[in-house]
């Protein structure tokens, strides 16, 4: 039997045209995300969203009729090339989500034939997309055609007018314009050119190109110019210094190409030279502050990484190189707290110190992100250890900096270091083992760290399980899979908890724990965690098994905004009595000083939800919070054998059961230790042991 909504109204299944139209959205939604990874769609996604909507209520429609409406079909094929959703794999993916949701639709269950129906409309629909495609290619070859006939047209009048326009051109351009033999002898040079040399076109005339040129640039340009008659080169585009008639040198860009005849044989050099003398300096300008911190001056992510190959190439081969990799400590904190202004004399000030920390060493120091430092050190004989090197850091950097008159503000940071790298390491391969080493370094609350290539080589390994963690849910291989939950003596089922499972085809099966721990790193902890939610009681209610559902709550869903709201459709949609749905809170979220978790838990609690409380080990949780259902935190069930814990343990047992809740402990590995949970008075247990899962449930 449900219980009493809370307030008065009693759960209702939505009506069946209701729940159909969600599947509907929720196909056409899943269809344009699998569509969007094939081909570039000129459509936002909301509008695509809609039209493949619309396709797949046609397609429904067409498997029902009598008999199936096969133009139907073809004319939704034709739509996806109008709505241009045409890549090499547009089609293969969507007859696969289309297959597999016609045969899945609940509502064509009844439909005779299903199968072979849903065959013909998706033979139909592929008909009609390679139709409408076909056309769709032979329209665009034939505006090709026309373009070209066009073309053509337009060049044979175009060649009538070119030679009127060179020489508009070559008259005009505000650029210097010379035209030359192949070997550099001038033919004609405009006005524009002799003003910037400071002489007449008849004195150009008679000179050659090279002796325009400074001497120190002429047999790189002569080369220059020889490759490009050689046809090596395209066209021509160097700086090289021009000399005026007063013998003063200037920067200039020459751009050059050749003439050629019919037959696309070379006859002449075009050349056109611009005076570069202030652009040149402008540039140099520009270009160190795109390779330089504005705030800070010192070098860019950019520079550093690009010297990064330099530097360990000209390292000595015997010592190598050291990199310090920084991450400012609560910096935000600073900047929030004094402003950003102040937080940008902060960091200035830490620019500072780390030169005046490695200004006797042949050091390159970099500002590589927001509070991020980098320094490279070409170790040589007297270069001080890694350890003297960090301390040296570390004491600088407690210094107070005076950002206010009397306000001294000091700061610390986290720093992964990589000791002598390989001297073939690439820039990119560095600075990932030293990004990698530095976060190893603050998640374990480290202040430094060296480089460990085996931990290295885990963490690459757990990053691609992680990036692959999308793809494997879309596929299918992440899975619900329960574990019972049961009395300490064995031989009732008190409940079951639903788990993730990863049939990974290389990894093999990877655990729940493992899902939870990549997810959270990917961000896919929130959207995995309602879908374990959702499907775990879907399947639950399905099944038939009458038993309380536990799920483990990420702490993102904890303090999702939307758990409550979706919990209520779960159950509406199920069936399931609130009281049998247990979401698990983790405690640390129920004390967190945001309070949403805990706000979620007490509105569960009013309308029914069997909420429970995991990882517990403070009776705090018991005096503010109502639960249902503890479960002992792993560390304190991991030490139970040992003295203190083992008293501490059956005082939370009490104290909970005071509470009116009942304990229950995760990991019970043998029957001699569910014997030992029974007679300290928890109520339920799991673990290996334990292995009848109610409903033909899958186990995990």
């Amino acid at each position: 039997m449900t219980a009493p909504h809370p307030r008065g109204d009693v759960p209702r299944k939505k009506p069946s045209a209701e729940r159909a139209a969600k599947r509907l959205s929720t196909l056409a939604r899943k269809w344009g995300y699998l569509i969007s990874t094939t081909a570039y769609v000129p459509h936002p996604p909301d509008e695509i969203e809609r039209e493949l909507r619309v396709l797949a209520g046609s397609l429904f429609d067409a498997v029902v009729s009598e008999p199936p409406d096969l133009e139907a079909a073809a004319a939704a094929g034709g739509r996806l090339v109008e709505l241009r959703c045409v890549g090499s794999d547009s089609l293969r993916r969507s007859l696969e989500i289309l297959g597999k949701a016609l045969l899945r639709e609940p509502e064509l269950h009844r439909v005779d034939g299903l199968a072979e129906r849903v065959v013909l409309v998706l033979g139909a629909l592929s008909s009609g997309y390679g139709e409408m495609l076909r056309e769709d290619i032979q329209k665009r070859q034939e505006g090709l055609s026309r373009a070209l006939l066009k073309v053509e047209q337009e060049t044979r009048q175009k060649q009538v007018i070119t030679r009127a326009q060179f020489e508009a051109v070559f008259t005009g351009s505000a650029s210097g314009v010379a035209l030359t033999e192949l070997d550099g002898r001038v033919l004609r040079a405009n006005a524009a050119l002799a003003k910037t040399l400071n002489r007449t076109p008849a004195e150009i005339a008679s000179m050659t190109l090279f002796d325009l040129v400074h001497p120190e640039d002429v047999e790189q340009l002569r080369e220059d110019y020889r490759d490009l008659v050689a046809g090596k080169l395209h066209r021509l585009r160097a700086g090289r210094r021009l000399v005026g008639k007063d013998g003063e040198p200037m920067w200039a860009t020459f751009a050059a190409s050749v003439v050629r005849d019919a037959v696309g044989a070379p006859r002449q050099l075009i050349t056109i030279v611009d005076d570069d003398t202030e652009v040149s300096l402008l540039q140099r300008r520009l270009s160190h502050q795109a390779l330089h911190d504005v705030l800070t001056g010192l070098p860019n992510r950019q520079f550093f990484s690009t010297r990064l190959e330099n530097l360990l190439r000209e390292a000595d081969p015997a010592r190598g190189v050291t990199l310090f990799h920084l991450d400012l400590d609560g910096f935000s904190r600073i900047a929030g707290g004094l402003g950003p202004d102040l937080g940008d004399r902060v960091l200035r000030g830490v620019a500072a110190k780390l030169k005046a920390v490695f200004e006797g060493e042949k050091a390159l120091v970099a500002r590589l992100g927001a509070d991020e430092f980098g320094v490279l050190v070409q170790n040589g004989e007297d270069t001080p250890g890694v350890v003297a090197l960090v301390r040296r850091i570390t004491h600088e950097l407690a210094e107070a900096e005076y950002v206010d008159g009397d306000r001294g503000v000091a700061v610390s940071a986290a720093i992964g270091v990589v000791h002598r790298p390989p001297r073939d390491v690439t820039p990119a391969e560095l600075l990932r083992a030293s990004d990698l080493t530095l976060r190893r370094v603050q998640a374990a609350g480290g202040q430094w760290g060296l480089f460990d290539r085996e931990l290295d080589r885990r963490d690459r390994h757990d990053f691609g399980l992680a990036a692959s963690m999308a793809g494997a849910w879309e596929n299918g291989e992440i899975d619900v899979a329960y574990r019972p939950l049961v009395r300490p003596d064995g031989e009732e089922v008190a409940g079951v908890e639903a788990r993730l499972r990863w049939t990974h085809p290389a990894e093999g099966v990877l655990s729940h724990e493992t899902c939870v721990r990549l997810a959270a790193e990917t961000g896919l902890a929130l959207p995995l965690g309602t879908w374990l939610l959702r499907t775990a009681a879907e399947r639950l209610a399905a099944s038939g098994a009458s038993v309380p559902l536990t799920v483990e709550l990420t702490a993102q869903q904890a303090a999702d905004p939307e758990l409550v709201g979706e919990i209520r459709r779960i159950l509406d949609e199920t069936g399931l009595a609130p009281e049998n749905l247990r979401p698990g809170f983790p405690a640390a979220t129920l004390t967190a000083d945001t309070g949403e978790a805990a706000d979620n838990l007490n509105v569960l609690t009013e309308i029914g939800v069997g909420a429970e409380i995991h990882d517990f080990a403070d009776v705090t949780c018991l005096t503010e919070f109502p639960a249902r259902t503890v479960r002992l935190a792993p560390g304190l069930v991991a030490r139970r054998e040992h003295p203190v814990a083992a008293r501490a343990v059956t005082a939370l047992i009490e104290a909970a059961h005071l509470a009116g809740a009942e304990v229950g402990v995760a990991g019970v590995e043998s029957a001699e230790q569910a014997a030992w949970w029974r007679e300290r008075g928890v109520d339920r247990v799991s673990g290996p042991p334990f292995t009848a899962v109610p409903g033909g449930l899958p186990r995990c």
